[in-house]
């Protein structure tokens, strides 16, 4: 298996090319024009957000914090890339380019924002994709959905080149990993656990995938946590972490969590993690990924029944929502160049929407899987306050164990997830490859 982002480049680029053809084709247009994206600012303020370049433009390019550039594709032609490397003694501009990507490119050097547009096509049917900050004088974003479709339906099929940034994600991401959970159980506070893993991945905070959630205790009852306290608790009993990578664009996307004892919610923890890899081993082609999602619904049913959680045949929990007290989010989505990867609900190429199971609005893959798709598998069982609240005043409130339950509360919750390609033989789980790796 060749590893070498330089060698896997070539192949990558020529998909692209062959990927894009098509939709200009499709879509009746002659030329693909391609916005890195600009700077935004604060409401009445001069600061910045934090750059991330489209990514389309870090599909064709390993460029990922380069404002003002542009990517033009016409069929049949070497595709131009605008670079704007200014001359500013405020801020550091960016390098001279070079890289292995750079003789596949017809290179134009700009050193202001509006001189791309003498380096772009005049005429023709122009696909310009973008925000509409990135509108340069009569080049207006349309992204428009006959070119779009065919792309975003395509892109969750990984190239080689793809997959070497995924596995190479993973890697960054699973050593980070080691270090956070080193520190919970030294009884760290959340936000030194955040820092040592942003010192163990090599990110700065705005370099990550997404934000961290590093949470303790009950804070892992907070899907989304958004917060890294200072404070260390009294006592850690529980550590969640969804934490990522990225490499040239790509990203790792990993959950895991710990008790920091032996006891009830550890043997919750491993109940869970068998039930995930089981679910890692259905990423096959030809699965519905839907069918995945329903398989967790039954297999966290079996895990709060065998733990005397509730007291209920495991096809009634199903049926009745119960177990969407306890899980309610979707079991996972693609990933690639975005974290939750587009394209996930296309019935085609052409558009189209495959509908979520009833019952099931947060789930974000709905497309039977093929070979070279990278999801994520990450089931969860959680003690919520709120969605506690109602299954307690609802019709089976009589099946629940609520001491035991009033017991884990104070543990937060479980998720575990991993990066799964589904190839033509196994599964490869990228983040237990990653985690060996680390040993």
């Amino acid at each position: 298996m060749d590893t070498d982002p330089a060698a896997l480049y070539p192949a990558h680029l020529a998909t692209l090319v062959e990927r894009a053809t098509r939709a200009l084709a499709l879509g009746g247009f002659d030329h693909l024009l391609i916005a890195a994206g600009r700077l935004r600012y604060r409401f009445l303020d001069d600061a910045p957000y934090a750059f991330v370049a489209n990514p389309h433009f870090r599909h064709w390019l390993p460029l990922t914090a380069h404002p003002d550039c542009w990517i033009a594709f016409t069929p049949g032609r070497t595709p131009v890339l605008v670079y704007c490397q200014p001359d500013d003694y405020w801020h550091e501009a960016p390098a001279a380019p070079a890289g292995y990507w750079l003789p596949h490119f017809d290179l134009r050097l700009i050193r202001e924002p509006a001189e791309a547009r003498a380096e772009l096509p005049s005429s023709g049917r122009r696909a310009i994709i973008g925000e509409d900050n990135s509108a340069l004088a009569d080049l207006l974003p349309n992204n428009p959905d006959a070119v779009l479709n065919p792309l975003h339906y395509a892109r969750a099929q990984k190239t080689p080149y793809e997959l070497a940034l995924l596995r190479a994600a993973s890697l960054r991401a699973a050593r980070a990993h080691r270090v956070a959970e080193q520190h919970f159980r030294e009884g760290a506070s959340e936000l030194d656990i955040h820092r040592a893993y942003c010192a163990a991945s090599g990110h700065t905070e705005s370099e990550l995938p997404y934000g961290n959630i590093i949470a303790l205790n009950q804070h892992a009852a907070i899907l989304h946590y958004q917060h890294k306290r200072s404070e260390r608790p009294p006592q850690s009993r529980s550590f969640l972490i969804d934490a990522g990578a990225q490499v040239h664009g790509y990203a790792a996307d990993i959950t895991r969590t710990y008790a920091a004892d032996a006891g009830e919610f550890a043997e919750l923890i491993g109940s869970l993690a068998q039930l995930q890899q089981n679910l890692c081993a259905m990423v096959r082609p030809g699965q519905a990924y839907p069918g995945i999602h329903l398989a967790t619904h039954a297999g966290i049913a079996a895990i709060l029944r065998a733990h005397d959680l509730v007291r209920m045949e495991v096809q009634s929990m199903v049926e009745s929502g119960v177990t969407r007290s306890f899980f309610p989010h979707g079991v996972g989505h693609l990933l690639g160049l975005q974290v939750h990867d587009i394209g996930g609900f296309m019935a085609s190429a052409s558009g189209g929407v495959l509908d979520k199971p009833a019952g099931h609005p947060y789930l974000r893959l709905t497309r039977t899987l093929e070979t070279d798709f990278v999801v994520t598998i990450e089931p969860g069982l959680y003690f919520i306050d709120s969605l506690l609240a109602d299954l307690r005043q609802g019709p089976h409130t009589g099946a629940v164990n609520w001491d035991k339950v009033d017991r884990l509360r104070q543990y937060g919750g479980i998720r575990i997830e991993d990066d799964v390609l589904a190839t033509s033989d196994q599964p490869e789980n990228l983040t237990r490859d990653a985690f060996a790796a680390q040993l």
